[in-house]
């Protein structure tokens, strides 16, 4: 009996040690794979430095909006198909990829500081094991039950599509976290009918959603010790003109142009957009004179992509554009007037 219990345990360890070694697998990769050539910067900024943020960290935001990406991606598969129906591995490489091509590129704009790279294996590895063990349940024991239920869609499976939604598009702008798991957890018990599908998405996804509950107040948690990441930037504009929308304040008027003060996320993606729109150009941003922005197209090749992809349940690419700021007023004109769709600016 000790000896079987031995062999369980020893089996368990080596079989937990596999896991971390595969998980340890891309991190490695990146580190010796996809390290950059560091270039000197030689931009004068405008603003003081209290409003500078890093310029490298225009490309190192997309991981994170990799995964709210991929969740929209999730939400559009399932609101005709089922979830064995999405890509898990794809989605998984799709970070891990794009992670590479712009850690490339964080080089030639201050480099990949060790605290970034911190978080960004922390929350790639984390995505990894979440989509593996979505991806082994619902390729197995979901497809099966898909199968006794057949082409018609249960109450759950609709209600479940619609909270992937409603998830995907809170994820937009606020912090995965605060995310109410437990509130979706309750709706599926509440909405749930006495078929098998239904019993089987209400315990299934329950479990899902109040693990995540957990996981998320352990990271609220964590955030509340160290603190928020900014939720405004400063930006010098030219052309501006009128009063300034909600949550935008006028700073200071400059030699250079307009100082400005706006909130940050999917917010100043429509701000930077309607300003533009209006003649609005862009000096410098947070310090900075190049950004980062995605753009959908249906071509797989994009003049000036650092990275393209193609999203699942849309047929479509997302493509990552650099370019300089200086530029950006124009080329969101240009992508407006020849509906080439802008999807986020990222900020830094």
């Amino acid at each position: 009996m000790i000896s079987l219990l031995w062999r369980i345990i020893r089996g368990a360890i080596l079989l937990l040690l596999l896991l971390v070694v595969v998980l340890l697998i891309p991190v490695a990769h990146n580190e010796i794979a996809c390290r950059g050539e560091s270039i000197p910067n030689d931009y004068t900024a405008i603003l003081p430095a209290e409003h500078h943020r890093p310029e490298s960290r225009t490309y190192l935001t997309y991981p994170e909006w990799h995964i709210v990406h991929a969740y929209d991606d999730y939400a559009q598969v399932i609101a005709t198909g089922d979830p064995h129906d999405f890509g898990f591995l794809q989605g998984i490489h799709g970070f891990w990829a794009s992670l590479c091509d712009l850690s490339k590129i964080s080089g030639q704009h201050g480099g990949f500081p060790w605290e970034t790279k911190q978080m960004v294996y922390v929350i790639g590895i984390s995505f990894t094991v979440e989509l593996m063990f979505k991806a082994a349940y619902e390729e197995t024991v979901g497809r099966a039950v898909v199968w006794f239920r057949g082409p018609t869609r249960a109450p759950l499976d609709d209600l479940s599509a619609q909270q992937a939604r409603g998830y995907a598009t809170f994820l937009q702008q606020v912090p995965w976290y605060r995310w109410d798991f437990l509130s979706d957890a309750a709706a599926l018990e509440a909405a749930a009918a006495t078929g098998l599908r239904d019993r089987e998405r209400q315990i299934a996804l329950g479990l899902e959603y109040r693990t995540k509950a957990a996981y998320a107040g352990a990271i609220s948690a964590a955030v509340e010790n160290v603190g928020a990441d900014a939720l405004t930037l400063r930006m010098i504009v030219t052309g501006y003109a009128g009063a300034a929308p909600e949550g935008v304040t006028v700073v200071a008027q400059r030699d250079e142009g307009t100082e400005l003060e706006t909130p940050r996320y999917r917010v100043l993606t429509e701000l930077m957009l309607s300003m533009a729109q209006d003649g609005t150009d862009f000096v410098e941003i947070a310090g900075n004179d190049d950004i980062m922005l995605t753009v959908l197209a249906d071509t797989a090749q994009f003049e000036g992509a650092r990275s393209s992809m193609r999203r699942q349940g849309y047929g479509d690419y997302r493509h990552l554009v650099g370019l300089k700021v200086r530029d950006l007023g124009d080329r969101l004109r240009a992508f407006l007037a020849t509906g080439v769709t802008v999807e986020h600016i990222h900020d830094y």
